[in-house]
């Protein structure tokens, strides 16, 4: 049985339908990323599984019993907000300790949680300081250790990154993946950002529009996505399309046209389809001046990345491409050049963006 379950889940605010029917389902101690654009409800799917928006139709269940009803106080849940909420006259000990003292647990066993979360986030210097002795990361670490002290059944996390600068939130990328491991606990993390969602998940969620689009493990997802959307949002720099011209070949196979290749490109036929096709090309399977199949291009922008360059390029048809290559190759804007690639790892979707 599934530790948590959202069933036909539905959120309306008024005449709004923002979550549209979804179903998910996460293993004990499985880290679960809902990711997706801004604005796309997965936040607010969160707060319904933590009990802070109800639930409009549908039904929440966590280790086997329905809390669709039940007060965010007992369904037994600790949730991180971007935001840190700490207690700023609070010393870090009393802000992690507080749902403790509130809840009337003695004093030697809220002193025994305290320090042992404070050891789980190395944070045992920290105690005796107050919030604004504190850089971001360490008062984020503050928020998790207050919800480590609960022992809850799922640890919730909104967007507990945004706040931090890129270095803080590589760190703490670390430490929230080896706390999972040591804790053991089902996670449920909402980003927008893709790098957090592969990095972090055992399973990603991916949402539009209060819709899943695909669910899958990261490297599924990234090697085998549903549609154009999941295909532009997992991987970065994001995959690039080509509208072509695909017609029957010989055997099970495609003969790709476009304006910008110099010869056609047979592919394996993936899924049936001809006529206009959508031609998916990730940055790093198009090398620069190499490849068995070609695509004449035009420099638009270049960006040296220190061991690697990210080229901006436009094809005949007035389409943006983006390569990564090792090194640094530094073109002039307008500057012809070709760009190969290996049809076998190319991907092909139909008009309405479904894989094919």
């Amino acid at each position: 049985m599934s530790y948590l379950r959202l069933q036909g889940v539905e959120k309306r605010f008024g005449s709004v339908e923002v979550i549209k029917g979804v179903d998910i389902e996460a293993e004990k101690g499985e880290f679960v990323v809902f990711v997706g654009p801004s604005g796309c409800g997965k936040s607010t799917l969160l707060r319904m599984v933590a009990g802070l928006e109800e639930v409009s139709a549908g039904e929440v269940f966590i280790d086997g019993a329905n809390v669709t009803n039940v007060e965010p106080a007992k369904r037994q849940v600790s949730m991180v907000f971007q935001s840190y909420a700490l207690f700023p006259h609070m010393n870090v000990r009393d802000n992690i300790a507080f749902g403790l003292k509130m809840s009337k647990t003695p004093k030697p066993e809220i002193d025994r949680q305290v320090a042992e979360a404070a050891r789980i986030l190395q944070m045992e210097a920290l105690l005796n300081r107050r919030p604004r002795e504190l850089s971001g990361g360490q008062r984020q670490r503050v928020a998790i250790g207050r919800a480590i002290v609960r022992h809850p059944k799922l640890f919730l996390f909104d967007e507990p990154l945004s706040n931090l600068d890129a270095e803080l939130r590589a760190q703490m990328r670390t430490e929230i993946a080896r706390l999972h491991a040591d804790l053991g606990v089902t996670m449920v993390y909402v980003t927008h950002d893709q790098v957090e969602a592969m990095t972090l998940a055992d399973r990603i969620v991916v949402l539009r529009a209060g819709k899943v689009e695909q669910i899958g493990a990261p490297q599924q997802l990234y090697d085998h996505p549903a549609n154009t959307f999941v295909a532009g949002f997992i991987g970065s720099p994001k995959m690039n399309f080509l509208a072509v011209q695909a017609a029957p070949a010989e055997g099970a196979s495609l003969t790709l046209t476009h304006p910008s290749f110099p010869a056609p490109v047979r592919v394996a036929r993936a899924g049936g389809g001809e006529g206009e096709l959508q031609l998916g090309l990730r940055p790093e399977q198009l090398h620069f001046e190499d490849g068995p199949c070609r695509i004449a291009l035009k420099a638009d922008l270049c960006e040296n990345l220190g061991g690697a360059t990210l080229i901006h390029a436009k094809t005949a048809a007035g389409e943006t491409l983006t390569l990564q290559t090792a090194g640094r190759r530094m073109l002039k804007p307008g500057e012809a050049f070709s760009a190969g690639f290996d049809p076998a790892g190319a991907y092909l979707f139909a008009p309405d963006g479904r894989a094919l």
